[in-house]
């Protein structure tokens, strides 16, 4: 009888011990039938989604052409699984489209993420399931990556892939001492009136106080700021205002579909102002189209261009271009960059388990198409975000001239001591990538204020 009891009893432990397995968050579960799962995440419908997925995918069929990843040298393919997270709409779309990537399509691992709002919540519930979440170039709020200093033993699992919209918004500066330059230079304006035009959005929160801070101090006025939705149709009540104030130059950033409008009214008003900060519209080829060729002479910070970054870039450049018929934006050159840093992570890793994995991404030093990418290491402000810097991934400005997408900076020349003072680092004089030209003042622009004098 009490045999019985005993073995009654080792029944029901191993039961509830089996149940638990199926109902609990597992991480760095083995991979079956040796695939690899990556998720990859994001708004499907738009260049946010749907570049880093061509990317991802470019990727993904290279290294299993050359044998997949080798964990403890056995092969293993990377099977990429698409989720539409229709972030821009609703988050609890996005929220819902990460829990099925890790409860229902069993992904190992995930890359994407663009709206922050959405990647805040997905990052939550990668946490709880241990899921490495890896973003590519969306959801910049630095919080994201204050939680891992803040509560590292839950968020280690999130790596931003790119920068947070902080230090982004001193990059965008840094692209506009160019133009202030130019400005100065070229047109006798000792200090150029600067019109602010954000999106209002959580993470252009950070650029606009660094922009009110850094452009008097780059002998710059402020006459304005203006905050467009982040969806509007139309410009044109901002763009009139801002030529009424007498702007030299528009500090304009725009990540979402304000940004085809904002280059149309400027373009259709003649506004005799440069145009400088981030249109994600803008860094797409598309947009020539979009907008009628009223983007010529548009200026906006990217990751890249067709130029030299790397031994890797123009080639990946060319091959996508050939491949999908356009040219690819800096998303599509994080996602293809983060598929071969998953790989290398879990090669030196030996395993596929979640916290090994994350100790050998903190490890990182790949030379990618975007640069050479590091992270910011466990202990520092924001960890786990991509280093910025001549050295590391350097970022570009591009313009529209003639109907293509150039790069502009780096130009060879050092930041100034007023953007250095804000987070910009030293290191560019001599920066100069092939395939860079000289930045332009739009002609109209130029005969506007040389009649003026």
């Amino acid at each position: 009888m009490k045999r019985c009891i005993c073995g009654k009893m080792g029944f029901v432990i191993t039961l509830i011990v089996f149940s638990l397995c199926l109902i609990s968050p597992i991480s760095g579960a083995q991979a079956a039938d040796n695939i690899i799962k990556i998720g990859v995440i994001g708004p499907m419908k738009f260049i946010a989604g749907e570049q880093p997925w061509k990317g991802a995918q470019m990727a993904a069929e290279a290294i299993n052409a050359a044998g997949g990843v080798k964990v403890k040298g056995v092969p293993h393919k990377i099977e990429l699984v698409q989720a539409d997270d229709n972030c821009l709409a609703s988050v609890a779309d996005a929220s819902n489209a990460m829990e099925r990537l890790i409860t229902v399509n069993k992904v190992n691992f995930v890359t994407g993420g663009f709206r922050t709002e959405a990647v805040t919540a997905q990052q939550e519930i990668a946490a709880n399931y241990k899921t490495i979440f890896m973003g590519n170039g969306g959801g910049l709020t630095p919080s994201l990556a204050e939680r891992v200093a803040t509560n590292y033993d839950r968020y280690k699992y999130y790596f931003m892939g790119w920068i947070p919209s902080d230090i982004f918004g001193v990059i965008m500066l840094t692209g506009a001492e160019g133009p202030l330059r130019a400005i100065q230079s070229q047109l006798g304006i000792k200090q150029p009136k600067v019109a602010l035009l954000l999106d209002k959005a959580a993470w252009t929160e950070p650029i606009l106080k660094k922009a009110e801070e850094v452009f008097p101090k780059m002998g710059a006025e402020i006459v304005g700021v203006w905050r467009p939705g982040f969806s509007a149709s139309s410009v044109v009540a901002e763009m009139s205002a801002i030529k009424t104030a007498g702007a030299h130059l528009i500090f304009a950033v725009n990540a979402g579909p304000a940004g085809n409008p904002t280059s149309v009214s400027w373009g259709e008003l003649k506004v005799p102002a440069a145009i400088a900060g981030c249109n994600l519209e803008a860094m797409m080829p598309r947009h020539w189209e979009s907008t009628k060729g009223l983007c010529e002479y548009s200026e906006t910070t990217t990751i890249w261009a067709r130029a030299k970054i790397t031994e890797k870039t123009i080639p990946f450049f060319d091959a996508y271009l050939k491949r999908y018929g356009e040219d690819p934006n800096y998303f599509a050159g994080v996602g293809h960059d983060n598929i071969y840093i998953f790989k290398e992570a879990i090669e030196n890793a030996g395993t596929i388990e979640s916290d090994a994995v994350v100790a050998a991404l903190e490890k990182t030093n790949y030379i990618g198409t975007t640069g050479r990418i590091e992270y910011t290491p466990r202990g520092s402000r924001l960890p786990h975000t991509v280093i910025w810097g001549p050295k590391h991934v350097p970022y570009l400005c591009s313009q529209w001239r003639n109907g293509k997408i150039m790069a502009v900076w780096p130009d060879g020349n050092e930041v100034g001591p007023a953007l250095q003072a804000i987070g910009a680092p030293s290191g560019w004089k001599g920066v100069k990538y092939e395939g860079t030209v000289k930045y332009e003042l739009p002609p109209w622009m130029v005969e506007y204020w040389k009649s003026k004098k």
